[in-house]
């Protein structure tokens, strides 16, 4: 059977509205489970990936509030806390699961880093949200206290943006290959991986926050995954999106992908880096990837929803 990489978002374990409380962020989990755990059963090798958005935005706040208390880490030691804590989350829910339904496997969490430039201009240039959603009001009431930047997403608020420079290379990528053999489901490259810079093969810590699709694009091409599986709020890519003229797409070739980008359909601030990321697995040999919502992966894979990116 087909071996699939599944992108999940950090916003599908804190859902909109949701202030991100342990039970709730369990509970979301589980109900995403199910579609997962069906293709397990169906003999499918799964690797799942996941964002940390909202959660390292969230222990941001909680260092800074802390801070005449306890010192501040660094914003590449809460990648790390979060794809612990979130890994830690993940597996004890799909281990639960898998018990209720006899599927006999085990499942492991891979605390991963991602080899980044020091040279990529996203340290200039900051577009990454995370944290939770604010009012214009709340977000000006932030920036005149503290030199924050923030931008509008998609008409849901301001969120605060940090750097996100590319993945280079995943560095415990032999690590993931092995317990895959062993057919073991793996948990990896959390949040997009912790971002590390490579100095003669020392590894260092960066401040940024890695794009979990682009991560997830890179590690599905380095294992030679069939699928690539980016999952989001949105069960079908469109065109003209919140207009009159929407289009929704089944399908769309690299070249329309591009094509789109191009013309600015895709914002950057979200769908924008999912479309390059599926980009990135194509041009590196992958084959499909599919964009939808996690209750829909049974027919996006059967091909009645979902967009299909393909070459």
């Amino acid at each position: 059977m087909s071996k699939v990489v599944l992108a999940i978002g950090g916003n599908a374990i804190i859902k909109e509205g949701q202030i991100g409380t342990i039970e709730e962020q369990q509970k979301n989990i589980m109900e995403s489970s199910e579609p997962v755990l069906e293709l397990m059963e169906q003999g499918h090798t799964v690797v799942i990936t996941h964002g940390n958005g909202p959660q390292v935005g969230n222990t941001l706040i909680r260092g800074e509030m802390a801070k005449s208390v306890v010192p501040e880490y660094s914003l590449d030691v809460l990648d790390a806390e979060t794809q612990g804590n979130l890994g830690y989350l993940i597996q004890q829910a799909f281990k639960n699961k898998m018990v209720e339904r006899n599927i006999d496997k085990t499942i492991a969490t891979i605390v991963t880093q991602s080899v980044v430039s020091k040279d990529d201009p996203a340290f200039q240039n900051p577009t990454k949200p995370i944290g939770p959603f604010y009012s214009k009001e709340e977000m000006e009431k932030i920036v005149e206290d503290r030199n924050l930047t923030f931008v509008e997403d998609s008409g849901r608020g301001y969120r605060r943006v940090v750097a996100s420079p590319k993945p280079l290379k995943i560095v415990e990528k032999e690590a993931i290959e092995a317990l895959l053999e062993k057919d073991i489901t793996v948990i990896t490259a959390g949040g997009g991986g912790i971002p590390v810079i490579e100095n003669n093969g020392q590894l260092e810590g960066v401040e940024a926050v890695i794009d979990k699709d682009f991560a997830s694009a890179l590690l599905a091409a380095d294992i030679n995954a069939d699928y690539l599986f980016i999952l989001t709020g949105v069960e079908q890519v469109a065109i003209n999106f919140g207009t009159p003229n929407q289009q929704n797409l089944l399908e769309m070739t690299i070249d329309d992908a591009l094509r789109y980008l191009e013309e600015g359909q895709f914002p950057k601030g979200s769908m924008g880096p999912k479309i390059e990321a599926a980009i990135l697995f194509l041009q590196k040999g992958g084959k499909n990837v599919i964009i939808t919502t996690i209750d829909k992966l049974q027919d996006a894979l059967a091909g009645k929803t979902g967009t299909r990116i393909v070459m």
